[in-house]
């Protein structure tokens, strides 16, 4: 790590919840290769002042000239041209690995480091700048920004999901009842979902996105607003879908949800993979950089100043 990364944000819970502490260590049993990235690249484009935050949040962003169009193409679009420049943001940059049937794998990291933006890659909804992924099966991505309708009922989504999912009308009726009490909703399931809490949301995404066993399933901070109870749940479910030779991706700001629930550990940062490895090396890597992080006062973003570090500037300048 460079002197400059002790500057960037730590919004992670990097000490034990005693909810996660209950069992043993996940044991991996490894099958045949499942998804495999090779030399991975992301790069998208911003304009005028996402370009700035991008680049607090720890991204590399670099200025993109643009072409000037002819006057009579600017008069034609003067209604709907952009102001500011354009920059490009390079968030995911050459990660490779390989992952097998039977792993959960844990992916950690700052705010900013391209954790979610690689989960988006992995199941196509982002395309490659260059670089490549190959997927054995269908990934199914369940993050908090699940694109469910709020508004439409609970009951409505949990069928649009589910045939979503793959899962025939019959399948979808025999599991609702079982969706709705892992979700915990009771009877707001026949209410819109723009009326329920954050929680009950994220609770109704991953009870319907973990109805079906899919080849692979990645889940994007959607354990973060859950309580004990639902955690608990949550692990036996991961669980059952690692038993049935599933692949599991889990992005947590909780280190410690990660270390109960993976068995190996990808740390991404700055857009680059820092280490991959068994949870519990990881985890004490991560944590030790969490813990620099802290000392030297980083704020709550990354990329941000702490009152210490802007306090310590203050008295260079005087």
């Amino acid at each position: 790590m460079t002197e400059a990364d002790l500057h960037l944000d730590v919004d992670l819970d990097g000490e034990l919840d005693p909810e996660d502490l209950g069992g043993a260590p996940p044991v991996a049993h490894l099958g045949d290769p499942v998804l495999v990235v090779d030399d991975l690249h992301i790069v998208y484009r911003v304009i005028g002042g996402k370009a700035r935050t991008a680049a607090a949040s720890g991204a590399h962003v670099t200025k993109k000239s643009v072409a000037k169009p002819s006057l009579l193409k600017r008069l034609l679009a003067s209604g709907s041209q952009h102001v500011g420049a354009v920059s490009e943001v390079h968030a995911v940059r050459g990660i490779s690995f390989v992952a097998h049937h039977g792993e959960a794998i844990g992916i950690v990291g700052v705010n900013g480091s391209g954790k979610s933006t690689l989960l988006r890659a992995i199941t196509g909804l982002i395309p490659p700048h260059s670089g490549s992924v190959h997927v054995a099966g269908e990934p199914a991505l369940l993050g908090v920004n699940a694109a469910l309708m709020p508004q439409l009922s609970g009951e409505r989504n949990i069928v649009i999901g589910g045939l979503a999912l793959g899962l025939t009308p019959k399948e979808v009726d025999e599991r609702f009842d079982e969706v709705v009490d892992f979700a915990d909703i009771g009877d707001y399931v026949y209410l819109p979902m723009k009326t329920y809490s954050s929680g009950m949301a994220a609770r109704l995404r991953f009870a319907i996105s973990s109805a079906a066993t899919p080849d692979i399933l990645m889940i994007d901070e959607a354990l973060a607003t859950g309580d004990a109870a639902f955690k608990s749940r949550s692990k036996a479910r991961i669980e059952e879908v690692r038993e049935n030779a599933g692949t599991i991706f889990l992005v947590s700001h909780s280190i410690a949800t990660v270390e109960a629930m993976c068995t190996r550990v990808l740390w991404v940062h700055q857009g680059e993979l820092v280490m991959d490895g068994p949870a519990a090396e990881v985890a004490e890597q991560y944590r030790a950089f969490v813990r620099a992080h802290r000392e030297a006062g980083s704020s709550g973003r990354a990329g941000g100043v702490g009152p210490r570090a802007r306090q310590n500037k203050k008295q260079r300048k005087e």
